[in-house]
């Protein structure tokens, strides 16, 4: 009779056949967590994939734009706004044109706006089955805790007086595997999802605070004085053409 060693636990043989008393124990709860967490990994990368597209996270190539609009060089930061992916800059390429066509403020933000809410829209997709699954994978797992210890005390049960306390340990143990893989599921799809929402709600901050200065007047510090110091140098160049 040919013998066979149990897999090392480090090895992968080891993890796959830990894997399988997992499945084996835990029962269709664990196999339900585990599909869980096999989509909720799928949706991330699908999300990473998305925001890394669109560059959700460049913020220096929108402050170059408004530079370059409110130096008076619009041409210069319509191209600029056009050649990048980047949400924000794509919304003040839209706002440049309806300057450059000189429409109405009211209309323009209208569109600039709904154009925002949409761009919005398509990067907050798949997030609801990420909340869905944060919320439903720890109830699973007491779910199937609560199954486990129904069980173990059945078992407890029928023993009668021949009671093993390996029995009740064992139980236990079983029962709260299903806890501890709900939890191990849904701790990190929490983060995951609050780091998400977070990017989408700054990415929205973002497309306001620019769309809005464009239509504004810089108050700044040094605005302030490049403003005094023009104001300086034209009364400068009417005095001397009145001297003249």
């Amino acid at each position: 009779m040919e013998n066979t060693l149990p897999a090392a636990p480090g090895t992968l043989d080891g993890r796959l056949a830990q894997l399988a008393q997992w499945l084996e124990v835990g029962g269709p709860v664990v196999a339900i967590l585990l599909a869980m967490s096999v989509l909720a990994l799928a949706i991330v990368l699908l999300k990473l994939y998305q925001f890394h597209a669109v560059r959700i996270g460049e913020r220096r190539l929108p402050r170059q734009v408004l530079a370059l609009y409110r130096g008076g060089r619009a041409q210069e930061a319509l191209r600029l706004a056009d050649n990048s992916p980047n949400p924000v800059a794509q919304l003040l390429a839209l706002t440049l044109r309806g300057r450059q066509r000189e429409l109405d403020e009211a209309r323009v933000r209208e569109e600039v706006y709904r154009v925002g809410a949409a761009c919005l829209e398509r990067l907050r997709a798949y997030q609801r089955p990420l909340e869905v699954i944060a919320s439903l994978a720890p109830l699973l797992g007491l779910l199937g805790t609560v199954m486990g210890m129904i069980k173990a005390f059945q078992q407890l049960q029928n023993a009668g007086a021949r009671i093993d306390p390996a029995m009740l340990s064992g139980g236990i143990w079983e029962a709260l595997l299903t806890t501890a893989v709900g939890l191990g599921v849904a701790i990190p799809v929490v983060a995951l999802a609050s780091f998400f929402e977070r990017r989408v709600e700054r990415l929205a901050h973002d497309m306001n605070d620019a769309v809005t200065q464009m239509f504004t007047v810089d108050l700044g510090r040094d605005a302030a004085i490049a403003a005094i110091q023009a104001s300086a140098d034209a009364g400068h160049d009417r005095a001397v053409a009145v001297s003249h």
